[in-house]
Formats: structure tokens, sequence, C-alpha cells
């Protein structure tokens, strides 16, 4: 049975984060330190509500595809992964996990050296999350 689901909301996350993250990457040569710091806010800001969308996404996914022993109950952030592995959602779970962890560290305050780390996982995340799109939009999508 094939199923339908709405991506509209993570393809305009996905393609705000690839623009901001490309914005990012290129800074113009007039730029100026406080700039620069925006941009790797709005890069960082953007990240967190991809990331949640795409984990959401994946959820909703597998509750209406996978049998229902292996989703009932709560799933874990790294069941939910494994799961998505599994079912040809997302290609490395323990990329995921990382994207997780990165996530976490965003919900604090976070420093210069945090920032970097949280930059580092998106600059790996955005291709992920463009995969797991263009995945959800091949398999699912009317």
């Amino acid at each position: 049975m094939q199923h339908h689901i709405v991506v509209t909301p993570l393809r305009k996350a996905v393609t705000s984060l690839a623009l901001a993250l490309n914005r990012f990457s290129s800074p113009d040569t007039d730029s100026d330190d406080i700039e620069r710091e925006m941009m790797r806010d709005a890069v960082i800001q953007r990240f967190e509500y991809t990331y949640e969308l795409s984990w959401k996404m994946l959820r909703r996914v597998l509750r209406t595809t996978a049998p229902q022993s292996k989703t009932d109950g709560l799933l874990s952030m790294k069941d939910l992964y494994r799961l998505g592995y599994e079912a040809g959602l997302i290609t490395d779970p323990k990329a995921w996990f990382s994207y997780h962890e990165a996530r976490n560290i965003t919900s604090h305050v976070y420093d210069e050296k945090k920032a970097a780390i949280v930059i580092g996982a998106v600059i790996h995340f955005a291709p992920d999350a463009q995969k797991l799109l263009e995945t959800l939009e091949n398999s699912y999508v009317a």
C-alpha cells in the first residue's frame, strides 16, 4: 500500500538551510565579523528547524509504513534512525546520531567552540537532509 505524505515544509526548510549554508561558506570579501557571526547564527537556526522537521517526518513515515511491533510506544532517537536506515530512508544512522547531538548543543547557550561544532555537523547534515527529502518525494508523495 502506497502512503502519501506532504513534504512541502521539509522541502522549504532544506532549501532555506542550503541557501544559508552556501552564503556562510562563501562570504563577501566586504563582510565583517559581525555579519559573519549573524550568518553563522542563521545557519544554526535553520539547522535547528530543518533537523526537527527531518526527524518528525521520518517518524511519521515509519509509523505509517513499519510493522506496528517496531513502532509501538516511544521510539528513542537511536531506534528511530536505525529503523529509518532499515527502511532505506537514511543511509547512515550514526551520522544522524551526531546530528541529534549537535541539535542538543543548540538548545543551550553556546560559545564560539560549540558554534563551530554545530556548523561542522550542519555541513554534513545538509546533504543528508536533502537525500531524505528526495527519498520521501520519490517514494511517498502523490
